[in-house]
Order: structure tokens, then C-alpha cells, then sequence
């Protein structure tokens, strides 16, 4: 007989939200074997221009967490997060066209750069926010490569404008060094740590 999820069983009586459409950090949640509601909310990501690496993620993280603030109930806990692809001293957010996930790729070949992805935990009496960095460097791509990927996965929902987990990941990373799974958007070991220590 398998024995019963820790967290899961640490977390009865509570509802666990995910406040994020993201289908890549809903498929971690279920992985860890969770029960949550996917409740989704937008928010203009827009930060202050003085901050850098993990103070953005974990700025937009919280702010994505505003508009639940006036409608939890007691033993309800959010889940937002946020993902930076940092490098050279600038945040590389979203594409919004080929060009300019042709141009971001092209600045990240050949080079390491940091995934920072922060996660927000929000109740009615509390807030915590946790970030996690991963190194990751990338072989030199050609443009014929690039132009490729862009083509075949059309990545404007993504920081950095690539997903590790799809073509790019799969033949253009030489090296990594920290937890894979914040590269995708979500620091799994992170989450089970932080859900096991806020519930009593």
C-alpha cells in the first residue's frame, strides 16, 4: 500500500488556489499530486524601473496577488508567481513578435544567464514570497536555428522568449546548474517546503 502524499495530507482543510493560467505550473501542482482550483487573474506587470534580478520576480509575484487580497476566506492560500530570464543587467521579459524573440535568443547564444522564478504564498493574515535561481547557458545558436524554434514554438508566452522544456532546451543548453524545474516556471522543492512550513 503507497503511504499518503505528506504535503497533501498536511494541507487537508485547507484550499490551495493557483493563481496563474500558466498550463506549465498547473502540470507541476498535479505532479506533486495536489488538489487546487485554478483561478487565473491579469494584472498589468509593470515594476519599478530601480529594481533588478529577484526584486522583479518578487515584485510582480505579490502584485499578481493583489486581487485576491478582498476575496479569501480563512484556510485559503494563493499561489502567484513570476519568472525572470536576467542577463547583462537587464530583465528579458516576454516577446511580443518574432523580431524580438529573434533578438533576445541572439543575446542569450552563447552566454549563461539567470532564470529566477518567485513565488508568492498569500492568506488572509499572511504573505511570504520565495525565489529560487538556476544558471543556464546556452550553446551559439545559428540563426537558422533560432529562426527554427521561433517558428516552431512561437514563445511570446515566455520570459526570455524560450521554454527549456521545448526544441531550444532540448538541444541548445551545454549547462546547468540549479533546479530545472524553475527554469519552467515553477521551483517545485521550493513550493513543498514552503506549503509544509506554513500549515501546522
Amino acid at each position: 500500500m503507497i503511504e499518503r502524499n505528506p504535503l497533501k495530507e498536511k494541507l487537508e482543510g485547507y484550499k490551495l488556489i493557483l493563481g496563474s493560467g500558466s498550463p506549465r505550473r498547473k502540470l507541476f501542482l498535479e505532479e506533486m499530486g495536489l488538489d487546487f482550483e485554478v483561478r487565473p487573474k491579469s494584472v498589468e506587470e509593470v515594476y519599478p524601473n530601480h529594481l533588478k534580478g529577484s526584486e522583479i520576480s518578487n515584485y510582480l509575484a505579490e502584485l499578481k496577488a493583489t486581487p485576491f487580497k478582498e476575496e479569501l476566506v480563512p484556510n485559503e492560500i494563493v499561489i502567484t508567481s513570476d519568472t525572470v530570464v536576467w542577463h547583462k543587467e537587464t530583465s528579458l521579459a516576454k516577446a511580443s513578435n518574432k523580431e524580438e524573440a529573434f533578438q533576445m535568443l541572439r543575446t542569450l547564444s552563447g552566454d549563461w544567464h539567470k532564470v529566477i522564478t518567485s513565488v508568492c504564498f498569500t492568506t488572509t493574515t499572511s504573505q511570504k514570497t520565495v525565489n529560487a535561481t538556476t544558471l543556464v547557458k546556452f550553446m551559439d545558436f545559428s540563426d537558422a536555428e533560432l529562426k527554427y524554434y521561433i517558428d516552431l514554438c512561437e514563445p511570446y508566452d515566455k520570459a526570455g522568449a524560450y521554454g527549456i522544456q521545448e526544441w531550444i532546451g532540448q538541444i541548445g543548453i551545454s549547462e546547468i546548474k540549479g533546479p530545472y524545474t524553475n527554469v519552467v516556471g515553477l521551483p517545485t522543492h521550493l513550493v513543498y517546503k514552503t506549503l509544509m512550513d506554513m500549515v501546522t
